[in-house]
């Protein structure tokens, strides 16, 4: 059985970690395949190293650009790969990106049955390209792996019911897993030392901010960042690209530390020695939840309602008294549990392990 994995972006090469090291244990010829989505050294090729993933067989180098000139050039360059040699018994695709969605039609014209990990995630707003990429990706689908029951749900709402198997979140799996290896490999200590105004025995905050929505919108921008200086801690910023160069012009306060892009392994460490955490991520919801720290969530919604039960996760938008509100506020009773792999498919098993034997059963079947 040969796979082509297609990824682009940081946490689809955490994604493709635990699955391609399920690969692998299996006997599973993957051949993985970077667009370039994600260029920069410090949010792509520290993964690969740190992770343990194998360097791409094909880098595309598409780099940054509009949706559509992105999307375009990465069709153009998957389209050469797959008529280029063997053809891969199935296109797999990660998430809700442009080279998810790229993939995805090629694969669908090429007529490679396509494989999409960690589909039927809603946040029912349609202005965010995520959605787009999601719904596209999950229509042209023969397997839709899911993380939880109500992404199920989700599709089956839409009248999706074939190829569609709750799997679990493979992200469980690698927070899971790499959880146990920053102590070794990059303590929080470390990660503070490089920060000039290294956080006191009051701790810190741990913040992210890189949506569109927020970065392309100078009031929430602002917003934020002034909120950020209100905060009774310092806040801890590790800087996304397109986040910085929004900045630029803007007076930030002092509570405010900005640092370079982080490892996954050195995130997992500023999450775990953080007082809160302040994002408009995706994963870094489940992630800080996931660790038991409450988070903030700086977006008008969220894909991952789970982690709303007993105000682990509070949304805010960014009203800078709903995101104050959200910080002096303490959940109630222990983190909610979610995306675990399903019963049947063993009390250890994982959702890395269910996608390969699906696969597994489906290609002998």
């Amino acid at each position: 059985m040969i796979v082509l994995t297609i990824v682009g972006a940081r946490p689809q090469f955490i994604k493709a970690a635990v699955v391609s090291h399920a690969f692998q244990r299996a006997g599973v010829e993957e051949s993985l395949v970077h667009t370039g989505q994600h260029y920069d050294a410090d949010m792509s090729d520290v993964f690969f190293g740190e992770l343990g993933i194998p360097a791409p067989a094909h880098n595309l180098e598409v780099g940054s650009g509009s949706h559509a000139l992105q999307t375009g050039a990465m069709m153009t360059g998957l389209e050469k790969l797959v008529h280029s040699g063997k053809s891969p018994d199935f296109v797999l695709v990660y998430g809700d990106t442009n080279s998810t969605v790229a993939a995805a039609m090629v694969a669908a014209k090429a007529s490679i049955p396509l494989v999409h990990v960690e589909a039927g995630l809603r946040s029912f707003n349609r202005t965010m390209p995520e959605e787009i990429n999601r719904i596209v990706t999950d229509r042209l689908s023969d397997w839709l792996f899911c993380p939880t029951p109500t992404a199920v749900e989700h599709l089956a709402s839409e009248g999706m019911t074939k190829g569609v198997v709750m799997t679990g979140d493979v992200m469980l799996d690698a927070t899971r897993f790499f959880a146990e290896r920053t102590s070794t490999i990059r303590p929080v200590s470390e990660v503070l030392r490089t920060i000039p105004e290294a956080p006191k025995a009051n701790g810190y905050y741990l913040a992210t901010v890189h949506r569109a929505e927020n970065t392309d919108d100078p009031a929430r921008l602002s917003a934020i960042f002034e909120t950020f200086g209100q905060l009774d801690a310092p806040v801890v910023l590790p800087l996304h690209p397109r986040t910085r160069s929004r900045l630029e012009g803007m007076t930030l306060s002092s509570n405010v530390l900005i640092i370079p892009p982080v490892s996954y392994l050195s995130m997992l460490s500023l999450i775990s020695g953080a007082r809160k955490v302040l994002t408009d991520s995706g994963g870094l919801q489940k992630e800080s939840v996931w660790l038991g720290k409450a988070c903030i969530t700086m977006r008008d919604e969220t894909e991952w309602v789970e982690t709303l039960e007993r105000g682990w996760n509070v949304i805010t938008g960014a009203s800078p008294k709903a995101i104050l509100d959200a910080v002096a506020a303490n959940p109630e009773g222990s983190p909610p549990a979610f995306g675990e792999a399903p019963e049947s498919t063993g009390p250890h098993s994982s959702a890395s392990e269910c996608i390969v034997n699906t696969l597994l059963d489906a290609f002998h079947g």
